[in-house]
């Protein structure tokens, strides 16, 4: 179902891009907003049990906020009471929920109207319902677990250290966009389990007051199949956005061709619109709902005495609908649902770009997991597998949270998910394991060949624990067998119609269906699966799939064990130990893994995350982290080869903090900044301190000699002055790339141009050499500090202390450890400016940085190279405590526009590319740029530290963004270089989503709110630099628009300043 196939968006970049929206709002859901609360119904307690320990680890591995309510509700009963009266059980779980912790009180069932602040809460709260109970026949595997929880690594190797994503996951990912919908109204969004809508629901619009289905055009063969929206010719409805939805006039549930056409359900493309049982419903409609769910224990009451079901298709959204009315009073409780929610009506949103994939089979799972967008599947993930010279693996097979010993074999595009297989198991193509763990002490027969378990193609095997059961029961269907299929209607089991299996097995039709209980006959309840221990258990499960050595002992151990049909086995799941068993086996993975990083590799792996799955094995796991705490390298000892001390020390942090030993973290905290300064220092090459120290030694020797003609030609005792004044930069993509310990570690390239502002380049820096000893030192904004001696400059610097940059300049460009004043009596006056605003963002702290390290260098005649130059402010950010990388001194050293490459080595190579651009494409690029003061102050540092941070812990979804940024770099180079600007535009969003990903502080309210306002005018824009408040770049689409948005930014609320700005083409000034 790839996209390009049928016209439309890809489905992997769609739930990228909601990806990237769910872990916005789950890391900063005060900016971003998210669910208040997340539901799921559950067919009985026990299974909503199973999924309140799903709904914890998604909190825990931050698929959810964690000021989201979540709850599992069970069907009152364990009865089947239908997706419709499911949904108002859930709304009143919801309001006991919020009665007992506002009074401590439960509303027991009782039916009279909520509490009214029960009332006003749930109105105002934005509700995720996900219908997830009844059980699975066409796919039995998933009934342990939960079909909207299996497994569907898209996306899985963006965090290989994660988690196995589950549909459940990327259901919250592609709802997590609809919350904006709401705006400021609270409401109710309703999906299903099953299915995987794959489209921007952040385009979604709502009415007002009312409900709205999701729709998609289809073709007929597909409408007959399914529910129809038949749309109303003249009713609209005009949303908040300014959008038209049409109102619902009917619905058709699996209509004829013949009704169709009758109820004017075909549109005049030739398709019909498809009910996808997406519902939103806010305002009137969703308080109508409150109301209605206030009295659901008696209506659910009278469901269940009656054996009827309410769904939420045909009767609870029929009663919006006035075509459905007179139907709907026929049915149990319609009256009371035409009553209550007959005053609103039913529209409908068409999302034309919506792709479905269904899980509705075993074979649809494999077919998702293997079709077009095969390339962004997760084939080896948070497993342990043995090399290929010791195992068959083949490469389409889907290998997840699994244990593979030496000698396995598995076949074509088969799925392994949470299974241990040892030594002798072979699995066909086609084929699903799952939980299954062979005991690796079990053997194979006599001969020595023969393998221990074999799988054929096209079966599935799983083992699920049972309540009272010491024994798990292993149970096994062919790909294709259909459970709900009859006995008399051709129905098969391990691809066998019954009655050739019952001849080739010896078994009889009462051997397993009871014909005392009259019942149908499907493979559904048929008693098919023995309770026994596993090395039996594999055997008769070979046996029953057509294997048939030792035929007569099979049957006979068969015929004499305790068996359960895929019904009984359903009701009998033991979800607390199935629960406890994942975690223990995920947990030793996780460990298996996290050893091996540390006893052979390069701790490569993000050790936070895999203790995080660790800690949730049995005993709390505290003790396998503190063995690897042991095990790991130690910088102190010297025992690191190519191992940076930064990710050694990082690593000593995460383990410290898995054991609960956050004193001895922090402490080593320290040292992981300390070694980044360290190792930064030793990738520039220092050249200019050993030209530096053997001037100012030779002049020190001549002095002490009596040689004072050499001292006057070498160092006049007049007075010697550099004024260096530097524009600021603006950065379009790249940033990140250039920071250390990445570019020390790793290629780095960035987009950026250095420009003036009001005609002025608004950054600078005097330096005077004096007669006069010391060293005075003072800025624009007033404040002065003599140093009498300057070797008393050491780091590490106090935050607060003004004057550190300057300091930091000393030390670098070798000053301080050459100054003594006894031996040559010669003083320096610094003075700097920034005509900039505070935290703006233009790279301003690291150019005044180069501005002062030139003139330094400049006065005592040391290598004043813009290269050198750049790696020495790199060094010096390091020795702030600010961190930085080499982008900012870059943008404001080399005038223009830029494609800055560095090498990561000894020195650290910069391969500064001007970029030649006609005179025509820098006018239009400064007729169509805005460039905009925010009017909110950021500090870079704050956000570098995190990021760094999230480096240094090797977090694979940081690494994939910042490579995303490198590369999107050189493609905004081609983008200017062949004068295609709106493209320029397209890549300065995304990286501005990008940098949001790294780190969503990076935007606030004011910051959206101004983004969302020049949307409509712009090709692209982003805040400059690391992002956090200061300046933005706002391309617009024409210069026309330009000028326009200019005029409406002056006249705004908004508390921004648009900048006169021009390309800086020429050299920096230096004046001597």
């Amino acid at each position: 179902m790839a996209g390009s196939l049928l016209g439309k968006p890809d489905p992997m970049d769609v739930l990228s891009n909601s990806w990237y929206h769910l872990r916005l709002s789950v890391r900063y859901p005060e900016r971003v907003a998210t669910w208040d609360a997340i539901i799921l119904t559950a067919a009985s307690p026990e299974q909503a049990e199973l999924y309140e320990w799903q709904l914890r680890r998604a909190k825990r591995m931050e698929r959810i906020a964690e000021s989201t309510i979540t709850m599992a509700v069970p069907d009152p009963h364990g009865a089947r009471i239908g997706s419709g009266a499911a949904t108002l059980s859930a709304i009143r779980a919801l309001a006991d929920y919020l009665a007992c912790h506002k009074s401590e009180v439960s509303l027991d069932n009782k039916e009279e109207p909520y509490d009214l602040s029960v009332y006003n809460e749930l109105v105002k709260m934005r509700i995720l319902l996900l219908h997830a109970g009844g059980d699975s026949k066409r796919v039995p595997w998933a009934n342990p677990m939960g079909k909207v929880f299996l497994p569907l690594p898209y996306l899985a190797e963006e965090d290989p250290d994660g988690p196995v994503p589950l549909l459940f996951d990327h259901i919250l990912a592609v709802s997590s966009c609809v919350v904006q919908a709401f705006k400021d109204k609270g409401g109710l969004f309703i999906m299903t389990g099953d299915v995987l809508p794959c489209f921007d629901s952040s385009t979604m619009a709502l009415p007002d007051d009312g409900a709205c289905v999701v729709t998609v055009p289809t073709t007929l063969d597909i409408a007959i199949n399914h529910g129809v929206i038949v749309t109303s010719s003249t009713g609209t409805n005009v949303c908040d956005t300014g959008k038209k939805l049409d109102m619902v006039e009917n619905l058709l549930q699996k209509p004829t061709l013949k009704e169709l056409m009758n109820k004017r359900a075909i549109r005049s493309d030739g398709r019909a619109l498809l009910d996808t049982g997406i519902f939103a419903i806010r305002g009137q409609a969703w308080q109508d709902i409150i109301k209605l769910s206030s009295s659901s224990p008696a209506l659910i009451s009278e469901l269940l005495t009656q054996k009827a079901e309410m769904s939420l298709y045909e009767e609870l959204a029929g009663a919006w609908v006035c075509a459905r009315h007179e139907w709907l009073k026929t049915r149990p409780l319609g009256l009371d649902l035409v009553n209550v929610l007959g005053g609103q009506k039913l529209f409908t949103y068409c999302a034309y770009d919506l792709l479905f994939l269904h899980f509705g089979t075993s074979s649809e799972i494999l077919d998702h997991l293997g079709e077009g967008h095969a390339g962004r599947v997760g084939r080896r993930h948070s497993s342990s597998i043995p090399a290929s010279a010791f195992c068959d693996l083949a490469t389409s097979s889907v290998i997840l949270s699994s244990n593979i010993a030496s000698g396995v074999s598995v076949g074509d595009e088969s799925l392994i998910y949470d299974s241990t297989l040892s030594s002798g198991v072979q699995i066909g193509s086609r084929c699903v394991v799952v939980g299954v763990h062979v005991d690796q002490g079990l053997k194979a027969g006599s001969d020595k060949n023969e393998p221990l378990f074999v799988l054929p193609d096209r079966h599935c095997l799983w083992e699920v624990p049972l309540v009272g059961k010491a024994c798990r029961v292993i149970l096994c269907c062919g790909l294709e067998d259909n459970p709900k299929s009859s006995f008399q209607g051709g129905a098969t089991f391990c691809g066998k119609r019954w009655e050739k299996l019952f001849s080739e097995l010896g078994i009889q039709e009462d051997d397993v269906w009871n014909h005392t209980l009259k019942q149908q006959k499907y493979l559904w309840n048929a008693k098919l699966f023995p309770i026994v221990p596993q090395g039996e258990g594999l055997k008769l499960a070979m046996w029953l799939m057509g294997f048939h050595s030792n035929k007569k002992d099979s049957l006979h151990l068969w015929r004499n064990s305790q068996r359960i049909s895929l019904e009984e086995m359903h009701r009998s799941i033991d979800y607390q130990r199935l629960c406890a068993e994942s975690s223990h086996h995920r947990a030793k993975l996780a460990a298996g893994i996290a050893q091996a990083c540390i006893s052979y590799g390069l701790l490569g792996r993000n050790l936070s995350r895999l203790c995080a799955e660790i800690l949730e094995g049995e005993n709390g796991g505290t003790d396998i982290c503190k063995s690897f705490l042991a095990l790991c390298p130690n910088p102190q000892k010297g025992t690191l080869l190519n191992l940076p001390h930064s990710r050694a020390y990082q690593a000593q942090v995460d383990l410290c903090r898995a054991c609960g030993q956050g004193k001895d973290a922090n402490a080593i905290e320290e040292k992981v900044w300390a070694a980044v300064a360290a190792e930064t220092a030793a990738a520039v090459k220092q050249e200019f301190q050993d030209q530096a120290s053997e001037h100012l030694n030779g002049i020190a020797s001549q002095m002490c000699d009596g040689n004072e003609n050499y001292v006057l030609a070498h160092w006049p005792l007049q007075p010697k002055s550099a004024r260096i004044e530097l524009p600021v930069r603006v950065d379009f993509v790249g940033g990140w790339s250039d920071t250390p310990p990445w570019s020390l570690e790793r290629i780095g390239y960035v987009l950026n141009m250095a420009i003036h502002l009001e005609g002025a380049r608004p950054i600078g820096a005097e330096v005077v050499l004096t007669s006069r000893t010391g060293i005075l030192i003072y800025d624009d904004a007033g404040n002065k500090l003599h140093l009498d001696n300057p070797r008393s400059i050491a780091p590490p610097f106090c935050e607060k202390d003004q004057f550190r940059l300057v300091k930091a300049a000393l030390i670098v460009t070798g000053i301080v450890s050459q100054y003594d004043q006894n031996i040559v009596p010669m003083g320096l006056e610094i003075s700097t400016w920034a005509k900039v605003p505070r935290g703006s963002g233009l790279g301003t702290s690291s150019i005044l940085a180069a501005a002062v390290v030139k003139g330094l260098l400049h006065v005592i005649g040391g290598d004043e190279s813009r290269e050198n130059v750049a790696r020495l402010v790199l060094v010096l950010e390091q020795l702030m405590g600010t961190g930085g990388g080499w982008q900012d001194q870059i943008g404001g050293l080399y005038p223009g526009v830029k494609c800055t490459r560095s090498l990561p080595g000894q020195p650290l190579l910069l391969n500064v590319e001007s970029l030649s651009l006609s005179s025509q494409l820098i006018l239009e690029l400064q007729q169509r740029m805005l460039v905009v003061f925010t009017g909110q102050v950021r500090l870079a540092h704050q956000v570098l530290q995190k990021v760094v941070l999230r480096y240094l812990q090797r977090d694979a979804c940081l690494i994939t963004s910042i490579k995303r940024l490198a590369k999107l770099a050189r493609i905004g180079r081609e983008s200017l270089m062949i004068g295609n600007l709106d493209d320029l535009g397209r890549i300065m969003l995304e990286a501005w989503r990008l940098h949001q990903e790294l780190d969503p502080y990076c935007s606030n309210e004011l910051v959206d709110r101004l983004f969302s306002y020049v949307d409509p005018f712009c090709c692209g824009y982003k805040l400059v630099g690391a992002g956090g408040g200061g300046f933005a770049l706002l391309l617009a689409r024409t210069t026309e628009a330009a000028d326009h948005l200019k005029d409406l930014l002056e006249a705004s609320t908004f508390p921004v300043k648009v900048y006169n700005w021009s390309v800086s083409s020429e050299q920096f000034s230096d004046h001597s």
